[in-house]
């Protein structure tokens, strides 16, 4: 039997329940259960040899770990099944690839198999009953505080199945993919009965932290996304659960008194709200955000699979034509390369002075960019060859051409040979997208080393590495300042400028920075702003607030970067020093939309603390992106 391994699915309870049914346990050795790793391979294949003869079940788990051994395997169960014991049983689970080009499992091996898959839903209120259904009434009665252990139990479900559901948001629910499963919700039970048991009170300081950064943070290896899931157990795991607590518009925690096991299933097959972007925290534009992704990633897969044809029987020919005006139009407007020797030798005297390391970042951006243009250059002149049949079609011109049949960024495929992704920034944009933003970001620098005058505001998004220029920021601060580089950190305004064109002067103790876009909301503008404040002669003004329908992303004003000393109360992370200021959310900064790797820096932003909270921010997975994906 093989088990197609789902997120926040594990087989392994309902493999151990039957063999107790049937007389078949861990107890009595006639149930192994082998997690399949480096070294594994002759203790199950032992295992196998020996059930096979003797009688017994074995659970060969996580075997896409070990795809070469696999078909050894294979081959074992074929010999061993002639003349097997009539209990011998052999479980496999795996999970799919992560391209449906590949292959992890032999074909005949699956065909032989009665194949399993049971995939955890993606609505709230199925991931609830399904999560309450882990456990039965008795687990009430074996607890000293039986109300409170059914009210935190029910308030745990919810966390459980909202966790799980997130992921659907993609990036915007969590910045990467996490298999929170029923093991993590069973083990987290025991843990609650178990506190409850010991304390006079509810320790929902423990319960948290152990939820939070133990089992489920467990699976969390991002700081943005480990905060998500603290920021959900303060909001669930509280005293206001004993007092109808909103967990979510319109759904309330029941009064634990009133309700028994199965009137918790009733009253949340009757009583759940719509499902919605709301019962997450967040906004209605991340189900549009959601779907529209979707649909983009069906039409592109069916597109790749044609070979980037447009269905009409048109023919190779038309295809062709197609590549070669893709061509055309890319070496019309490629621009030439930037002369580095003189370049160099204008900076020279340059780079002591104050401006010196802003210097340093357009001399590294000029290279990288040198050898993008270069490389773009010359395989567009090797497939110009390769086409007229002066050269032999290698793989790279191969990829080249099936890149620009589908209007793809050559390189972003990750079997594809060319190079143009490795030498290029992170983006999600299409091919003529991103060749036009290539332009745009070689005439920044081509004003910029004009003169080697640095910007008095940068199009922060149009360079390689946003990184470097602040670190530059920073530099020339610490140099003006007398602090040491290492005792200060950045800080974020957004002032009333809405165009770079509005900025005339420099940035006092750090820079400037246009062309960032907030997801997740948007930055109030007129009468909704606010009083006008000012840092260090610059006047800013807004705070963050609710997204407009349908504008899934909304352009950010022009933003100060400070450069300010670190504080002795600020928390250091590996993500930035945290302010815990209730008026300050921690706002991410992203290249793409695809978040997670990258991560440039992390930004404060203003919020009205009377009419929202950090939380609330934060579950609505707020955060400013370099770029969009249009």
């Amino acid at each position: 039997m093989f088990f197609v391994l789902f997120a926040g699915v594990d087989p392994t309870p309902w493999v151990e329940g039957l063999g107790k049914e049937k007389g078949i346990s861990t107890e009595n050795r006639r149930f192994v259960n082998i997690s399949m790793g480096q070294g594994q391979e002759a203790p199950a294949e032992a295992v196998v040899k020996q059930f096979a003869q003797e009688g017994g079940w074995v659970m060969l788990q996580n075997c896409h770990l070990m795809s070469s051994w696999v078909p050894k395997l294979e081959r074992l169960l074929e010999v061993v099944s002639e003349g097997a014991h009539e209990d011998f049983r052999c479980f496999i689970s795996a999970e799919p690839p992560p391209m449906a080009s590949m292959i992890n499992m032999p074909e005949s091996l699956m065909q032989s198999c009665i194949k399993v898959a049971n995939e955890a839903p993606s609505d709230v209120q199925s991931n609830l009953i399904r999560a309450w259904d882990n456990f039965s009434p008795d687990i009430f009665e074996s607890c000293n505080k039986p109300g409170q252990m059914k009210a935190c139990l029910f308030s745990l479900c919810w966390f459980h199945a909202i966790v799980s559901g997130r992921r659907r948001f993609g990036q915007q629910g969590w910045s990467r993919k996490y298999s929170f499963n029923t093991g993590d919700l069973v083990i987290c039970s025991n843990v609650l009965r178990s506190y409850l048991d010991a304390n006079p009170i509810v320790p929902w300081d423990d319960l948290r932290y152990i939820f939070g950064e133990i089992m489920y943070g467990g699976h969390i290896t991002d700081a943005w996304d480990r905060r998500t899931c603290n920021t959900y157990l303060q909001e669930y795991q509280q005293n206001g659960l004993f007092h109808e607590l909103e967990l979510a518009p319109g759904f309330k925690s029941p009064n634990p008194s009133d309700f028994d096991y199965d009137a918790y299933i009733k009253y949340t097959e009757n009583s759940m709200p719509p499902e919605s972007p709301l019962l997450f925290g967040m906004h209605p534009n991340a189900e549009i955000g959601f779907r529209t992704n979707s649909t983009e990633k069906l039409f592109f897969d069916i597109l790749a699979m044609g070979g980037g044809s447009d269905g009409a029987g048109s023919g190779e020919g038309s295809q062709r034509n197609a590549v070669r005006e893709t061509m055309t139009y890319i070496q019309e407007r490629l621009p030439e390369e930037f002369e580095m020797v003189s370049l160099s030798l204008k900076a020279k005297p340059l780079l002591e002075g104050p401006a010196g390391p802003y210097i340093v970042v357009a001399l590294q951006e000029c290279s990288r960019m040198n050898a993008l243009i270069s490389e773009i250059r010359k395989s567009i002149s090797d497939l110009d060859k390769g086409l007229k049949g002066q050269l032999n079609m290698s793989q790279a011109m191969e990829d080249l051409v099936s890149a620009f049949n589908m209007n793809q960024w050559p390189g972003r495929d990750p079997f594809s040979k060319c190079m143009w992704e490795k030498l290029a920034w992170p983006s999600q944009k299409n091919l003529s997208s991103q060749f036009s933003d290539m332009l745009l970001r070689v005439d920044q620098l081509a004003k910029w080393t004009e003169e080697l005058e640095t910007p008095k505001s940068i199009w922060l998004p149009g360079l390689f590495n946003p990184s470097s220029y602040l670190t530059a920021a920073q530099q020339v601060t610490a140099r003006d300042t007398g602090v040491a580089l290492d005792k200060m950190t950045i800080e974020t305004h957004f002032t009333n400028m809405w165009d770079a064109s509005d900025v005339k002067d420099y940035a006092k103790d750090g820079t400037y920075i246009q062309g960032l876009y907030l997801e997740g909301a948007r930055w109030s503008q007129g009468e909704g702003a606010g009083d006008a404040y000012e840092v260090s002669g610059t006047i800013c003004s807004g705070y963050l607030c609710n997204s407009k329908l349908k504008e899934l992303m909304s352009p950010a004003p022009v933003i100060y970067i400070k450069i300010v000393p670190i504080q002795q109360h600020w928390e250091a992370s590996s993500v930035g020093f945290l302010r815990h200021d209730p008026q300050i959310y921690e706002c991410p900064v992203y290249t793409t939309s695809f978040r997670g790797p990258t991560y440039v820096f992390m930004a404060t932003l203003r919020i009205d603390d009377s009419a929202s909270t950090v939380a609330k921010w934060t579950l609505l997975g707020v955060a400013l992106l370099l770029q969009t994906n249009d």
